[in-house]
């Protein structure tokens, strides 16, 4: 989970991903920053985010993206 904190604190230094659980809902990640965290998330660990899983519930907590990683990696 290091690393997708690290990728996270790269596109936004001053939220604490920690404990946000609105990183969408509260408008903290915009689209671009979709992108880029489905790029370096793909990147780093090597699992691809369909279209499927691009849905705020997986993208509204740093807890929520990790199982998201965790679930693709093991289907592969």
């Amino acid at each position: 989970m290091e690393k997708l904190l690290e990728i996270l604190r790269d596109l936004h230094p001053d939220v604490d991903f920690e404990n946000e659980t609105g990183l969408i809902d509260n408008m903290i990640l915009d689209s671009f920053d979709i992108v880029t965290l489905i790029s370096e998330i793909s990147e780093n660990y090597d699992v691809t985010i369909s279209a499927e899983h691009i849905v705020p519930e997986n993208f509204n907590s740093v807890q929520a993206l990790y199982e998201l990683i965790k679930k693709l990696e093991d289907e592969d």
